[in-house]
């Protein structure tokens, strides 16, 4: 099985509908919400079954997503925004299935969107100069990913929104086995 963490930041508009799509999931038997201590009502609009809600102690969403992986209960786990809602609806199993099947360690999403200029200016030229293996990933940046728990706690996560090239790389760092996957159009 497989568990979801939602790292949230005053996404009371957008928490319910990522949850909620999530929790139809038959793979998913847990979801776990990690608020970074948000002004709005996005902890009462996560209050949903098979949901924990947790706070962050440390503000920051890399501290975040480590903290509450450790609390993640299943080996295969899968991050995802709070704020994307055009979601397709295996996401879940598009991002672990790789995993489970034991073709890959680690999943990143590539997807379709409006824009992308960070990535695109910057986050692509930077990668296939310093890192050229690593240029062929196309959405180096994307927060929607999956990994085993037992290598993402050898890690370290970055406290800032650096977190997911982070990851990536150290991944890569450490051998592991990275597979990317097209989640079609995200719109957030």
């Amino acid at each position: 099985m497989v568990s979801v963490i939602i790292p949230a930041l005053n996404e009371e508009k957008t928490i319910r509908q990522v949850i909620s799509l999530v929790s139809r999931s038959s793979i998913v038997d847990e979801i776990l919400m990690i608020d970074d201590k948000s002004h709005d009502n996005t902890i009462k609009q996560s209050r949903l079954p098979k949901v924990r809600i947790y706070t962050s102690p440390i503000i920051g969403k890399g501290n975040s997503m480590r903290d509450v992986m450790l609390l993640a209960k299943n080996e295969v786990v899968i991050y995802l925004d709070a704020d994307i809602v055009t979601y397709p609806e295996n996401i879940a199993e598009l991002l672990s299935r790789p995993i489970l099947d034991d073709e890959a360690d680690f999943v990143k999403s590539t997807f379709e969107r409006q824009a992308g200029r960070v990535t695109e200016l910057v986050a692509k030229p930077l990668l296939s100069i310093l890192f050229p293996e690593m240029a062929k990933f196309s959405q180096p940046l994307s927060g929607m990913i999956g990994a085993r728990k037992s290598m993402l706690k050898k890690i370290d996560f970055e406290n800032d929104y650096g977190v997911d090239i982070g990851i990536l790389l150290d991944m890569h760092a450490m051998g592991a086995r990275i597979k990317e996957v097209n989640i079609g159009y995200i719109e957030n």
